[in-house]
């Protein structure tokens, strides 16, 4: 019987092996070919408006992807991983050679959020370099973490560490954070004309995802900034912009909060590492949630793009909603002995109506 000979069936791209001769960069990398890729890509990630943090983020991770080296390969020197051009990456980082299944594997350990993040970098410049990203590299399934908050003792505790301390920017720090929800690098970045006092607001100018927003504060805030301006004033010396000055009179930056965070939870009995620039975040979302604030609203004064992010406020603990349901129990029944039942406080159907803050201005 003569034997049937059948076509092979087509390789999809992402499964094509190419060698070093085939790869071809995409036209909007034909220009650039020959310069380094380390500058290249920065300027990529620039244009694309990420933040510095992810910048560092993603250059730091792709640095291990790029040195990982295939059987047989040297070890790619510091001096070899600089100059690199965006061509010779392109060819070391063809997708199926093997090297970024070896780079995942070396990631085993890191934990899943971590191990996401990276591959993220990895994805991108695989896209920026025009080829198409593996089909069995996946993300590594996370549970989801509800947001880290502080309790109403703790929360305590450090606002009073807070206006001890013997750090002269303790107090209006704290104060900002917990009255704005400001990223930590927004209130680093706030300069003192971007504060109306009057009309009790602050312009974040460039906050993540490079957008711009009003964050609002409240009176005690502002008789805070007042007693935190001497100071300030003393600190000047060649930044006079910048709202925080630290005490060698240079902008405050992000290290340095997260120092005072530490400083502050050793004062205030807090474990080390509790006490973050973002749980202070959280607190003022979640605070916002439980006193009767809109997820919308909240979602505007934290600058999240998308409302699912917000969403998440709303997944409390059951000893939180347990709290807050006691908590408006006994207010009602102190209202209900103090005074007869308000007919204006009742509606339609019975309930009475929700005691919150006063978001009219939002």
């Amino acid at each position: 019987m003569e034997r049937k000979h059948t076509q092979p069936k087509a390789q999809r791209p992402s499964q094509l092996r190419l060698s070093d001769d085939d790869v071809t960069l995409p036209p909007r990398l034909a220009h650039i070919q020959n310069l380094p890729w380390l500058d290249c890509y920065d300027q990529q990630l620039r244009t694309e408006n990420k933040s510095e943090n992810t910048r560092k983020t993603y250059l730091n991770g792709l640095r291990a992807l790029v040195e990982t080296p295939l059987p047989g390969e040297d070890i790619l020197s510091a001096s070899g991983l600089e100059s690199m051009t965006v061509r010779t990456l392109a060819n070391r980082l063809e997708p199926h050679s093997g090297r970024i299944d070896r780079w995942t594997h070396s990631m085993s350990e890191l934990s899943p959020s971590t191990y996401n993040a990276r591959l993220a970098a990895a994805r991108h410049i695989i896209k920026w370099l025009g080829h198409r990203w593996p089909d069995h590299l996946v993300r590594a399934r996370t549970g989801r973490k509800l947001p880290r908050t502080l309790s109403r003792r703790e929360l305590t505790s450090v606002i009073e560490a807070a206006n001890t301390s013997e750090n002269a920017i303790a107090s209006v720090v704290v104060t900002v954070l917990l009255d704005t929800g400001m990223r930590v690098s927004e209130i680093c970045n706030l300069n003192l004309a971007d504060l109306e006092m009057e009309g009790l607001h602050a312009k974040v100018l460039g906050g993540k995802g490079d957008k711009d927003r009003i964050v609002l504060f409240t009176q005690r805030t502002r008789a805070c900034i007042d007693s935190y301006l001497p100071i300030r004033a003393s600190r000047l010396r060649d930044d006079d912009k910048a709202f925080l000055l630290n005490s060698a009179g240079r902008r405050l930056q992000p290290r340095g909060v997260q120092r005072l965070m530490d400083q502050l939870a050793g004062e205030a009995d807090i474990p080390k590492g509790r006490l973050t620039p973002h749980v202070l975040r959280h607190n003022f979302a979640t605070g916002l949630l439980e006193r009767g604030a809109d997820l919308v609203t909240i979602q505007r004064l934290l600058g999240h793009t998308s409302i699912a992010t917000t969403r998440v406020y709303l997944d409390i603990s059951d000893q939180t909603l347990r709290e807050v349901y006691h908590r408006a129990q006994s207010m009602r029944q102190t209202i209900d002995e103090s005074s007869p039942v308000d007919e204006g406080l009742v509606d339609e159907q019975g309930g009475t109506q929700t005691f919150g803050i006063d978001i009219s201005r939002m």
